[in-house]
C-alpha cells in the first residue's frame, strides 16, 4: 500500500478491487485496484475520458460497476446510490456544483438532511454546526446569504461545508480549481490541508500537474480507463506524470516564434456599455489587434471580459446599452440592432471559443455532428438545393473529430456523453477550421487535460501563424503570457495598461490586475516580442 501521513498498518480509508464499468461499447473503467491511505491527500490524474470522474460517480453510488469490490475502512460495502455513500461517510464536490441557487447558504446544508417536517430545529443546528466547521477549517460563509450571490469559490466552500455536515471522512473533490482565482485555489489547499491534518482522507481529481505536485501525498494515473501507475507524490515530477498520463512525452511549455503582425484587422475605440440594471461594464475600451498576432487579455474573472467577448461576437446582453466604434479590416461592426447577430459576425469572418462550452457554445443534448455545423449549417457544401445535406455533415464532423483527436470518435454521440476537454475539442475544431480574420477565445483550455492543452495551444499559434488575429481571454494567468504576443490588463472594465510578455512579470500585472497602476511603468509599445518560451499555465504543468 501506498504510504502517507497516516499509520499504513491501519485499514485503508478506500479500498477498490477490479473496478470494471462499460456504457454499451465504451470501456469506461478495466480492472481498477486503488487503495487510499486514511488522512491522506491523494490525487487521481489522467486525460479527459480516462475514466477519472466515472470511477469517482461508482464510488459515489452514482454507478454501480459491472465487476469488482468496494473496501471502506477494510469493510467491504455495495454502495447503490449517493445516500449510501453518505452514510459510509464519503462525501463529493462535483466540478458544477450541485447548489439551488436561490437558496440560503443554511437551505442548501440541510436540503436533503432535513431532521424532520419542521425546519427551524434543523436550520437552528446547522447554524451551530456551520460556526463550528468554519472556524476549526477556515470555511467562513455567511449563512444566510442566498447562494446566487456568492463568489464561485464561497459557493465551492458550501459544498465542501456540505459534505462535512453530513460527517464526511472521506472527501472526493472533482477538479476543484477549474473556476477558481489563484487566490481562492491557494485558500482551497489550506483548507484540504487542514482537514487531511484533522485526519480527513481527500481525494482529489485534477488536471493540474502543479496542484498534485503542491498538495497530494500520493498520487495514481489513469489512461483509457485504466490505472496505469501509483505513486509518492515526492517521489515523481511532472514530466514523469504527463508521459504516464499521455502515454509520450509532453511538450510542458509554448514554444512559439516571433508574432509578424502586419495590418489592423480590430479596432476598437471608446467601448462602453451599460448592463439592464444600470451598471456600467465596460467604461472606454480601446484596443487594437492586427493579423498575426495574439492579443491577450489578462484579469480577474468578472471584470468585463466577458461583456466584451459577447458584443465582438455579436450578442450583448439584452436590454444593455452599448457604444463606441467597432472596425473589423476597415468596416464598421454593428454593436446593437440590425446586423449585430453572431450569425452575421460568422459571415464577417469573427470566430468565437466562448468561455462556456456547455452555456454557449453547444447544445449538449444534440450529437457532435449537429454542434459541429452551429452556424455554418447554411454553408453550400452542407446543403442540396433547400434540403440540408446530414451526410456531408457527418463526414465533414468524422474528418474533424479525427483532427482534433475527439475522443470517442464517435459524432453520433451526444456532446454531453463526451468528457470537458473533448467537448472544448469539438468548439476549437469548429472555430478553428473555419478560418476566421478574427478569432475570439475566452478560457480556452478551462478543465482540460495536459495533452489537450498543449494540443489547443498549437492550434492557436498556428492560426497566429497563418495570419489571423486572435483575441484571447484568460484567468489563467499563465497561459496569457505563454500565448500572447502583447498583454492587455483589464479591471473594473477598464483597460489598466499593456505589457510584452518578455518585459514585465506576473507580479506586475498582477498590480493591474487589482487596479493599481504605477506611472513609472509606461504601457508597452506596440511592437513585436522577442522570442520566448513560456511555461505552461500555472497550476497545470
Amino acid at each position: 500500500m501506498l504510504g502517507g501521513r497516516s499509520d499504513t498498518a491501519a485499514p485503508a480509508a478506500i479500498e477498490l478491487r477490479g473496478i470494471s464499468k462499460a456504457f454499451g461499447a465504451v470501456q469506461a473503467n478495466r480492472d481498477i485496484s486503488l487503495s487510499v491511505p486514511r488522512g491522506t491527500i491523494h490525487g487521481i490524474i489522467g486525460e479527459n475520458g480516462a475514466g477519472k470522474s466515472t470511477l469517482m460517480s461508482i464510488l459515489y453510488g452514482f454507478y454501480k460497476p459491472d465487476a469488482g469490490q468496494i473496501l471502506v475502512g477494510g469493510q467491504p460495502i455495495s454502495i447503490s446510490d449517493s445516500q449510501t455513500a453518505i452514510r459510509a461517510g464519503i462525501g463529493m464536490v462535483f466540478q458544477h456544483f450541485k447548489l439551488v441557487q436561490n437558496f440560503t447558504v443554511l437551505e442548501n446544508i440541510i436540503l436533503g438532511v432535513e431532521d424532520g417536517a419542521l425546519l427551524r430545529p434543523s436550520l437552528s443546528k446547522a447554524r451551530g454546526v456551520l460556526k463550528q466547521l468554519a472556524a476549526e477549517y477556515q470555511l467562513n460563509v455567511d449563512p444566510d446569504e442566498v447562494v446566487e450571490n456568492l463568489s464561485v469559490g464561497h459557493q465551492q466552500r458550501v459544498e465542501i461545508l456540505k459534505a462535512l455536515y453530513r460527517q464526511a471522512d472521506i472527501l472526493i473533490l472533482d477538479e476543484p480549481t477549474g473556476v477558481l482565482t489563484p487566490a481562492e485555489a491557494d485558500h482551497l489547499f489550506r483548507i484540504l490541508k487542514g482537514l487531511r491534518d484533522e485526519g480527513k482522507t481527500i481525494i482529489l481529481i485534477t488536471h493540474k500537474l502543479r496542484e498534485i505536485m503542491e498538495i497530494t501525498d500520493n498520487v495514481s494515473v489513469m489512461r483509457r480507463g485504466e490505472m496505469v501507475a501509483s505513486v509518492r507524490t515526492a517521489e515523481t515530477s511532472p514530466e514523469q506524470l504527463a508521459e504516464l498520463m499521455v502515454g509520450r512525452k509532453v511538450l510542458l511549455s509554448v514554444d512559439k516564434q516571433p508574432a509578424r503582425p502586419q495590418a489592423p484587422v480590430l479596432e476598437v475605440r471608446g467601448l462602453t456599455m451599460v448592463d439592464i440594471d444600470g451598471v456600467e461594464r465596460l467604461r472606454g475600451i480601446d484596443l487594437d489587434i492586427r493579423a498575426g498576432e495574439i492579443l491577450g487579455i489578462a484579469g480577474v474573472s468578472g471584470n468585463g471580459q466577458t461583456q466584451l467577448l459577447e458584443i465582438l461576437g455579436g450578442y450583448p446582453e439584452k436590454g444593455a446599452k452599448v457604444s463606441g466604434d467597432v472596425q473589423l479590416n476597415g468596416a464598421p461592426l454593428p454593436l446593437s440592432g440590425r446586423g449585430c447577430d453572431a450569425g452575421q459576425r460568422r459571415r464577417d469572418g469573427v470566430g468565437h471559443i466562448p468561455e462556456d462550452r456547455q452555456v454557449e457554445g453547444l447544445i449538449m443534448d444534440f450529437t457532435a455532428w449537429e454542434n459541429v455545423a452551429f452556424g455554418w449549417h447554411d454553408a453550400p457544401e452542407f446543403n442540396k438545393g433547400w434540403l440540408m445535406d446530414n451526410d456531408a455533415i457527418r463526414r465533414d464532423a468524422q474528418a474533424k473529430m479525427e483532427r482534433f483527436d475527439v475522443r470517442p470518435r464517435d459524432c453520433h454521440l451526444a456532446a454531453r456523453n463526451f468528457s470537458g476537454g473533448n467537448q472544448q475539442k469539438i468548439v476549437v475544431a469548429r472555430e478553428i477550421e473555419r478560418n476566421p480574420d478574427l478569432l475570439l477565445i475566452g478560457q480556452p483550455t478551462r478543465g482540460v487535460d495536459i495533452g489537450a492543452i498543449e494540443f489547443i495551444h498549437k492550434q492557436i499559434v498556428a492560426l497566429r501563424d497563418a495570419g489571423k488575429a486572435i483575441l484571447l481571454v484568460s484567468v489563467e494567468l499563465d497561459e496569457i503570457l505563454a500565448l500572447s504576443d502583447r498583454v492587455a490588463v483589464m479591471f473594473d472594465g477598464r483597460i489598466m495598461g499593456e505589457r510584452l510578455p518578455g518585459q514585465t512579470t506576473t507580479g506586475e500585472l498582477g498590480l493591474l490586475m487589482a487596479g493599481i497602476t504605477d506611472t513609472q511603468n509606461t504601457p508597452a509599445e506596440a511592437g513585436i516580442p522577442p522570442e520566448t518560451t513560456h511555461d505552461m499555465p500555472e497550476g497545470r504543468a
